[in-house]
């Protein structure tokens, strides 16, 4: 299993879907395992998840900074 493209689909899916989102703030874990429709590894699992907040919070952050960017005229 390709655990970037997994990530890298989540997320699509966590920002693009509000219901998903919330599932996925709630239970990581089991949001994830009904995405992909298998029962993983804890470690897998795991891997993922952290990849999915980390990429969720680092494109959050890019946001932020561009609007913070506008206050600043930048």
């Amino acid at each position: 299993m390709d655990i970037k493209a997994k990530i890298s689909e989540i997320v699509d899916k966590v920002k693009n879907d509000e219901n998903i989102a919330e599932s996925f703030k709630n239970d990581p874990v089991k949001t994830i395992e009904g995405l992909i429709g298998m029962d993983l590894p804890d470690d897998q699992v795991e891997q993922i998840v952290s990849g999915v907040k980390a990429k969720v919070s680092l494109d959050s952050l890019g946001g932020l900074g561009n609007k913070l960017g506008g206050l600043f005229g930048k």
